[in-house]
């Protein structure tokens, strides 16, 4: 009998005649020629130098594409936030700009992230930038016929908000694709310097746009960025995931992209660190429009600067990212990231001239770009390929669940008091909570081999098995020494999770009464198909748990492995 969790490979016949052959499936490739996925695991994390991607002609063309989606992205955040400005005296409104453009990331991240595992990539990158284009330009037909109102302002920023839901699940599942290993964290930070450079980019062409012709232009302008976009993705051709089994059902995909993360200790601490970082973090983009107001009668002119500011210092540290890892730790740059950001916050709510407030931007664009592509590089180092995308639409989900929920909320304490009180309850509550939850750290220094390894092959069944029936359960049994008892459950512990990450929906462990160091542990799969599914998700961690739970093993032979499928009672 095989260990645990494996999977028949030879065709499996199915009570409709339908064969299915468990194959691994075949990685998606770039500029390099070996998997992305796979590269992830098995070559050690060095420091690469910052611009090493771009020399791939295939991560070059989708980061120009990924550049010209932000750079539309913070034209429609800087036009929305300054029209809101001429539309509405309320503090809360104009913070609620940029809780209407994260709020759908929020609600929509996983099933995206699902639809990203499922689908073609490509066409499905592509989709987003003709969804972007068409909000792009309702915006810009209500603005012409002067119709766009606070609350229709919202309304369409909020859709503009499902396209970027939609997109970056996929762009963040496509990247460890078409970079090696030790080239993620640089490809990473491009990545940021990407968002900057748009930051700074956007915002200059949005401000000179409005200040000379209008916000409506700015509109126009987008819709037509979101089409070159589309048209470089078209562009690129990745060979087809391959797998003899159906595809993934959306509902399945979802529950299983979730249950994993859940049952990733490290996952879920990352997950924790963004959101934190970023509620602290959103109090001043999402009041920088009044900020700006305070300090000069400028507005557009002072905003403008502001961000420019902000994007400049994010794109500056993330050149310099590689020689920062060589000397900080993971956790470390965490920590410094979320203190720099809050005094860098606070320098910037109390600053009497537009300069000072500038130079306070330009630092808390480095603690931004610092503390966030940390916290992505651990994220993307937690997750093996086939639940990629999933995996970082919950990590974006938490990012923008931290800007939402900041900026409602720091914009509902400045509504009720001033924005530069606002702001500073936000810096002194960063590093509090950061403080309350120090022993949480980020991981990083230990990434474990998440590479496709196949595990030992079963019998095929002995009768026919169709490939929606089910639950199926698995049972194997263990013979060990009783007094290694507690070491035992200790490793099963562990197996637990792993069951319940590859997608189990519920897993077991139970002792023979009467015979002592006997015991059986059971886990249940959705159906036969799902049970199959095992051979695609096994990976080289999870080959070397089964080794630790083999080395309990006294008996002779392998731990004896059983399969049942549920039997159907209809017309019993």
């Amino acid at each position: 009998m095989a260990p645990p969790g494996a999977a028949p490979a030879r065709p499996l016949r199915s009570a409709r005649g339908a064969r299915y052959a468990c194959a691994r499936p075949a990685p998606w490739r770039g500029s390099h020629t070996h998997s992305g996925a796979q590269s992830l695991a098995t070559e050690s994390v060095a420091p690469s130098p910052a611009l090493a991607p771009l020399y791939g002609p295939v991560f070059r063309m989708l980061w120009l594409a990924w550049l010209a989606a932000n750079v539309t992205m913070w034209m429609n955040e800087v036009a929305s936030a300054w029209v809101m400005t001429s539309l509405t005296d309320s503090a809360l409104m104009v913070a609620l700009v940029q809780a209407a453009s994260t709020l759908p990331v929020f609600l929509l991240g996983l099933p995206s992230g699902a639809l990203a595992d499922i689908v073609d990539r490509r066409r499905y990158f592509a989709f987003t930038q003709v969804w972007v284009s068409a909000v792009a330009i309702v915006l810009a037909a209500l603005s012409f016929s002067g119709a766009l109102t606070a609350p229709l302002l919202l309304a369409l920023t909020c859709a503009n908000g499902i396209g970027m839901a939609m997109r970056w699940p996929v762009f963040a599942a496509i990247v460890p694709d078409v970079v090696p290993r030790p080239e993620l964290p640089a490809a990473l930070a491009l990545n940021g310097i990407a968002m900057n450079m748009s930051r700074v980019v956007g915002p200059v062409i949005a401000g000179t746009i409005i200040a000379g012709v209008g916000s409506p232009y700015v509109f126009l302008l987008n819709a037509a960025l979101a089409v070159v976009a589309f048209a470089l993705i078209l562009q690129w051709r990745a060979a087809p995931k391959v797998s003899a089994l159906p595809g993934e059902r959306f509902f399945a995909a979802m529950r299983v992209g979730l249950q994993h993360v859940v049952q990733a200790p490290r996952m879920r601490i990352v997950l924790l660190r963004i959101f934190l970082f970023f509620l602290q973090a959103s109090a001043l983009t999402a009041l920088l429009p009044l900020v700006a107001r305070r300090l000069s009668s400028d507005g557009p002119g002072t905003y403008t600067a502001l961000l420019a500011a902000m994007g400049a210092g994010a794109i500056l540290l993330a050149l310099s990212l590689p020689r920062l890892r060589r000397h900080m730790g993971h956790d470390a740059q965490v920590y410094w990231g979320t203190g720099v950001h809050a005094v860098a916050s606070a320098t910037a709510a109390l600053a009497t001239s537009t300069w000072l407030a500038v130079a306070a931007s330009f630092v808390a664009g480095m603690a931004w770009i610092g503390t966030a592509n940390t916290l992505t590089v651990s994220a993307q180092m937690a997750l093996p390929n086939w639940v990629r995308a999933r995996g970082m639409a919950i990590y974006q989900m938490a990012l923008m669940g931290g800007i939402a929920t900041g900026s409602a909320l720091w914009g509902y304490v400045a509504s009720l008091g001033t924005v530069t009180a606002s702001i500073l309850a936000a810096s002194l509550a960063g590093p509090l909570v950061l403080l309350l939850t120090r022993r949480l750290g980020a991981g990083g220094a230990h990434h474990e081999d998440l590479s496709p390894a196949a595990p030992t092959v079963t019998a095929p069944p002995a009768v026919d098995v169709g490939a929606d029936e089910g639950p199926v359960m698995v049972t194997v049994e263990y013979l060990i020494d009783p007094a290694r008892a507690a070491e035992f459950k200790a490793v099963m512990q562990e197996t637990r999770r792993a069951r319940l990450r590859q997608g189990a929906l519920s897993w077991g462990l139970f002792r023979d009464a009467a015979q002592p160091g006997r015991y059986i542990e059971y886990f249940l799969d959705e159906n036969w198909i799902e049970h199959q599914r095992r051979l695609e998700r096994f990976t080289a961690a999870d080959a070397g748990l089964r080794e630790r739970r083999l080395a309990f093993h006294q008996g002779t032979e392998l731990p004896r492995t059983r399969r049942y499928v549920a039997e159907s009672m209809r017309g019993a």
